[in-house]
């Protein structure tokens, strides 16, 4: 029975991957660079502990990197090209109209100086400034699964200040520096274009304390659940400007209920939960809440 499983495991990877190869091969105008694409997808989804040019070339039987190296160098082929057939192909099989579009970040850590955009920064992977690369991502979720859709890299003003420096690692000349947000707001605007389903968005405080996103997400008939920081302030339906944390305080006890956030490494993770109407872009024909989320064992952790 085990057996059988794997060999049925193995069959439907193998037509999954020419499926890819059919989905992005006309991308590749030489054969040599599509059928890389192709063994570097493997290489990716495979256990090797390092992935890089040198360990996927030998997994794929290459005796040198150089193949590789082309493909992910000076190959004729448009990455924002086949990001679109991956984000069509995704929503083929997830489209849900009440799809979540999810902005977030991660950090690869790097060695050296020359790969683009790496500088010492802080790295939520890590946990702490780092030397490495910063992404960020958007995730298309629904009922039926969730996949990366599309991707930016962020350079800090220490490459885009520096044209040649951009220039010896391949970034555009046109490439100006955009925040973290701002990037997020082109991806956004990118899916809706391509007709992405969905109805909300959601990120963490990098994203949602930045009152030019969520007015976006308002304009692209997107409504959102974005994290923001105790000290945001915030106007309330009677005018008051308030901090978010005293807005918060100043709701009576009954006002917190209990609920589940899912499971956990040790169990299910439980926390008190309250909201409060706030004005925001589109007040009063629109409704906005301020929710809170409290520790149930440091009432003060909100």
């Amino acid at each position: 029975m085990g057996d059988d499983v794997c060999v049925a495991e193995v069959r439907v990877w193998a037509e999954g991957l020419a499926e890819i190869d059919a989905l992005i091969g006309h991308r590749f105008a030489r054969s040599e660079p599509r059928k890389h694409a192709v063994e570097y997808v493997q290489g990716l989804l495979s256990g090797e502990e390092r992935k890089n040019s040198w360990t996927l070339s030998e997994r794929a039987g290459d005796r040198l990197p150089d193949g590789m190296q082309r493909l992910l160098s000076t190959a004729d082929w448009d990455p924002d090209a086949v990001r679109d057939d991956v984000r069509d192909y995704a929503v083929e099989h997830l489209a849900d109209p009440s799809g979540v579009l999810i902005l977030d970040e991660t950090g690869f850590l790097k060695k050296g100086t020359r790969s683009a955009g790496v500088a010492r920064q802080y790295s939520g992977t890590a946990g702490r400034v780092e030397n490495c690369q910063i992404g960020v991502f958007l995730t298309y979720a629904t009922l039926s699964g969730r996949t990366l859709i599309d991707r930016e890299l962020y350079l800090p003003t220490a490459w885009t200040d520096d044209r040649d420096r951009c220039a010896q690692a391949g970034i555009p000349a046109e490439r100006e520096f955009a925040t973290k947000p701002e990037l997020a707001i082109a991806m956004l605007e990118r899916a809706v274009a391509a007709g992405v389903p969905a109805r909300w968005v959601t990120g963490d405080a990098v994203y949602g304390q930045v009152h030019r996103l969520r007015a976006r997400c308002e304009e692209l008939g997107l409504s959102y659940v974005l994290a923001t920081s105790v000290n945001q302030h915030v106007i309330t339906v009677d005018g008051a400007e308030l901090r978010a944390d005293e807005a918060i305080a100043a709701l009576p006890a009954q006002a917190w209920r209990t609920r589940s956030a899912g499971d956990g490494a040790k169990g299910e993770r439980l926390y008190d939960w309250a909201r409060t109407p706030v004005r925001g872009v589109n007040w009063p024909t629109t409704v906005y809440w301020l929710l809170a989320r409290r520790s149930r064992t440091d009432p003060e952790d909100l």
